[in-house]
This record gives C-alpha cells, structure tokens and sequence, in this order.
C-alpha cells in the first residue's frame, strides 16, 4: 500500500480527491493539503475550502499549514506520505517541501503540456480559439509545469462551452487519468518522460481588467472572451443609457448571430439593439445575442428581461 498526500484547494479538486480515496488497490490516501479557510460572501464569513469539507466527509486528516512552515513539516512525520498528488492545490511549494515525500509530488494539470503551463490553462485554450485540450499528470519540479508527463488524455472544446463547464468535465476526467497515473508509476508500468523542449503559449492569470470587453473586434474574439472568462472573473463591459450613470453589465452568455437580417439597421460596435424578445450587441462583423446577464447591483437574469427593466433609451450602447 502507498500513502498518498493529496493537495488541493477549490471545486475542481474534490472529483480526483475522491477517486483516489475510492481507488482501492495500492493508493491509500493518508492526509488531505489545502490552504485555510477563507473569506467569502457579503459577511465574508471564513467558509473552509471545498476541499477540506470533502476530506472531512471522506474521514480524512487535514494539514492547513502553509508548506514552508515546520508545522507543516511535522505533520509529513505523523502521516509519512510517500507519494503526493496535487490538484489546484494553490501554493507554492518549494524544494524543501518537494524533497520531503521521497517518491515525489505529480500535479493533475488541465492542458497538454508543454502547451498552457500557468495559471488558467482551460481560459486561455478557449479564448485563444483551440479546438482540444486535456489533462496532463507530471511530475512537480523546480521549474513552471515543466517536469516529466506522467500521462495525458484529450478532448475536444465545444462551439459554445465555457471556461466553467470545460473545468468540470476535465476534473472528471482528469480524476481517473489521476488515478490510473499513481497506480502505474507504483507498479512501475510508467515512466515519466521529458516535457518536448520548444516556445509554448503560457497560461497567465486573467484578472478583472483583462475581462473588460473590447467591442471593436469580431464576433468570434468577444465570444471566446466570454466564454473564456465565465463564470471567473466575468466579462464586462460599461453600460451607458442616456443621461444615467454608466453601470457594469456582465455578459453571462451570448452567440455569434449570422442568420438575422438586420437590413441598414445591424448595430454598430458596442451599440446595443433590443427587441421584445432578444438583445443584440453590435461588433466589427456579426452581432452578438446576448443571453443572459448581470447588471451591477441585480441578480442574474435572462438579457431580455433585463433590458425591459432597464428602459434603454435610444442610442444605448456599451464600452
């Protein structure tokens, strides 16, 4: 039986915490990694990670301590992992920390390495228009998601699937690509082969600014901007409606429209056109129809109910 320390912090990790608990055979999850409970909400009341309350319904320890620290250090004594397994665990573990679990700590990362090593790999394949993606077990070194792939799987990125909805597929799935990797370097069945040296595209952070929509380029580049960025950190975009304050709109979900004649009236970039039942968006080439929304200080609502609600005005338009 191989102990297994399994790191993780958000949603995205509990699917491959709990295949591995449920795998049986030679993996033994022994103590649970995740980063302290946090703030959250309008009382930001501290809510313990998803993470964390998966491991207390699994029956399992819990280690907080950030992986410098010598708690930390004690508490690899108690449990005396040999293997670790890390899913958006979201912290930086230094070689001290590496060194100390002696068959190494292997990371369920959610593109084909070497393409998309960083922080947001499944936002950046969507927003720069790739067509697959997947997930990659690798071993955790020194460097940035540049150690040797343990193994890969590959899927196809939907016309109209969000950063969201491809997370939750490629956390399913990268549970059992997670699973069967630990299980075949234990057996010896795999070995661990360099990453392909090369200039690769990298998966930097999208903060809040770079959600901001730009509305003078084509349908499809603002399409793969929302989908990429919903639902973290949410595309948006500056409502102005006549003589009232600009507000923030966040643009939930829209599609490309080719089909709608528009005749001399097709909105121009950042005009917005509305009808009873449907809300356009003008770009550089198609409109878009906008689905649903959230208007800064509203809940989240169909477009079309929205834009009844907020009565705009003739020349209401988004920038």
């Amino acid at each position: 039986m191989t102990r297994i320390l399994f790191a993780g912090t958000p949603d995205v990790a509990v699917a491959p915490l709990r295949a591995l608990v449920e795998a049986g055979g030679d993996i033994e999850v022994v103590a649970v990694l995740t980063r302290p409970d946090a703030p959250q909400g309008r009382g930001r009341r501290l809510m313990p990670s998803p993470v964390k309350e998966a491991a207390h319904e699994l029956g399992l320890p819990v280690i907080e301590a950030n992986p410098r620290t010598e708690e930390f250090f004690a508490s690899l004594d108690e449990f005396k992992p040999e293997m670790a397994a890390v899913v958006a665990y979201g912290n930086l573990l230094r070689q001290e920390a590496l060194d100390a679990i002696p068959g190494g700590w292997y990371n369920l990362h959610f593109s084909l390495l070497p393409q998309w090593r960083g922080a947001a790999p499944v936002q950046r394949a969507i927003w720069a228009g790739d067509d697959i993606t997947g997930a990659t077990v690798f071993r955790i070194g020194p460097g940035l998601d540049d150690g040797p792939i343990v193994a890969q799987s590959t899927t196809k990125i939907g016309t109209h699937e969000t950063s969201g909805q491809l997370l939750d597929r490629l956390s399913l799935d990268g549970a059992l690509l997670l699973r069967s990797a630990l299980q075949g370097l234990i057996d010896g069945a795999i070995i661990p082969q360099p990453q392909t040296e090369g200039a690769f595209e990298h998966a930097a952070k999208i903060h809040p600014d770079d959600a901001r929509l730009r509305l003078d380029v084509p349908a499809f580049a603002l399409d793969r901007q929302i989908r990429a960025c919903t639902p973290q950190p949410g595309a948006w975009t500056m409502l102005h409606n006549g003589d009232e304050e600009p507000l923030k709109l966040n643009i939930l979900e829209a599609v490309i429209d080719e089909t709608t004649d528009f005749g001399t009236d097709k909105p121009a970039p950042g005009q917005l056109k509305v009808t009873k039942k449907h809300v356009w968006l003008g770009t550089s080439t198609y409109p878009l129809e906008i689905k649903q929304v959230k208007a800064q200080g509203k809940k989240q609502m169909l477009a079309a109910d929205w834009a009844r609600g907020a009565r705009l005005v003739e020349g209401a338009h988004c920038e």
